[in-house]
């Protein structure tokens, strides 16, 4: 689905902008928590805090695919190589595919561990998996992996952004902003 219009709809660019700051949030948090040596409170409160912008993310993610699948997205440029059109699709691909796997690798590494998500401490998540330390450690891995290729394309992403903004000064920047 194309749209007629060169920008993004002001519900789609603030799923985008809310999603950045949660996951740079969530990103940094993470960073932090397992900074903390031992376990302290503020490291539990960290913790809980994470798995709650992780569960936030998640449910922002599916919104956003919904909106996504029914709302037509504007054009690239038409100067815009179409290897660099290519490039787009696969790394957009890729970070929607990642800000579903991040969270969900989170969630049932915490499973594993034995530890239940409990939404804002109020709605108990379900549990779909018993405590397992193997899978536990294969989880931890997996989602500190996720979390590295991220990041990756999320820098990929902005590099791009600012390419397109200051060098080829194509407004590519202007269809996602308010």
């Amino acid at each position: 689905m194309r749209s007629s219009t060169n920008r993004y709809s002001l519900t789609a660019i603030a799923l985008h902008w809310l999603m950045a700051a949660l996951i740079i949030a969530a990103f940094l948090l993470g960073l932090t928590m397992v900074d903390i040596p031992g376990l302290t409170p503020t490291k539990l409160k960290y913790f809980s805090w994470h798995k709650w912008l992780g569960v936030t993310i998640f449910s922002l993610a599916c919104l956003r695919v919904l909106w996504r699948m029914t709302h037509a997205v504007p054009p690239y440029a038409d100067s815009m190589p179409n290897w660099q059109k290519k490039a787009s699709h696969v790394s957009h691909a890729l970070m929607y595919v990642l800000i579903f796997a991040v969270p969900l690798s989170g969630y049932f590494y915490s499973l594993a561990a034995g530890v239940p998500v409990v939404y804002l401490g109020v709605l108990p998540l379900p549990v779909f998996i018993a405590p397992d330390p193997e899978l536990k450690a294969l989880l931890k891995q997996v989602h500190y992996a996720f979390n590295v290729v991220l990041l990756g394309v999320f820098c990929l992403h902005v590099l791009a952004v600012l390419k397109h903004q200051f060098i080829d000064r194509d407004r590519t920047l202007q269809r996602m902003l308010p």
